[in-house]
């Protein structure tokens, strides 16, 4: 019986883009001074963990959470640009309202959770959701099988912990999520080749109260 490896994926900070609720994507934003807060309180929460590895996003708002957690624990952060964020196009840097207003056909066609839509591009080149489910998953069941019987952390964003929850949910892409996926909340999975099990989802108890507002929950 093979044996499966503990992943534990967790969105990084906030930005200011997140408070504001803007779509980043591949936008390299930096954590805010809460999202720093965050950072160094999910540190200390995880400084009693027996972690083999670190990986991260090599976006900085993911890899500075990412560096807050390696302190502790004397290990190199392994970035990997394969968990970057879902690339959004045009859509990067703004608002759902200002999407809906500029990209009526888009937007129409991404809460209707067409998995094989593109949005118009910008900056970057957008990618479908299957396109981006696809590299997810595969990036997260490559660093896990080097791993077997041990523990280790990827500091990612919402999407790359969205496709894990629906895998391990068997959740088909046509359907929209609407997991709520808090800052540096604790999502631990057990991964082994092309399972993904959910053990334990939304561990928030190193953020104070304040730092979830209800209106939060109320995701893209």
């Amino acid at each position: 019986m093979m044996q499966s490896t503990e992943v534990l994926i967790i969105r990084h900070g906030q930005t200011d883009w997140n408070a504001t609720k803007r779509l980043q994507g591949h936008s390299d934003t930096p954590l805010n001074e809460k999202g720093i807060g965050q950072a160094l309180a999910l540190a200390d929460t995880l400084r009693e963990e027996k972690l083999e590895a670190i990986f991260s996003s090599d976006l900085q708002r993911a890899l500075r959470t990412a560096e807050e957690i390696a302190k502790w624990h004397n290990l190199p952060v392994t970035v990997d640009p394969a968990f970057r964020e879902r690339s959004y196009g045009a859509f990067e840097g703004l608002s759902r309202d200002e999407i809906k207003t500029r990209y009526p056909e888009s937007h129409a066609a991404w809460y209707a959770a067409d998995p094989d839509h593109v949005f118009p591009p910008g900056e970057r080149i957008a990618e479908s959701i299957r396109a981006f489910h696809h590299r997810a998953i595969e990036a997260i069941q490559r660093i896990a099988r080097p791993y077997a019987s041990k523990k280790i952390v990827l500091i990612a964003h919402f999407g790359i912990i969205e496709s894990a929850y629906r895998v391990a949910h068997d959740m088909p892409l046509e359907v929209r999520s609407r997991v709520p996926v808090l800052n540096t909340s604790i999502n631990r999975f057990r991964v082994c080749e092309n399972r993904i099990e959910l053990i334990a989802w939304g561990d928030d108890g190193h953020l104070e109260p304040q730092q979830k507002p209800a209106d939060y929950l109320k995701h893209f």
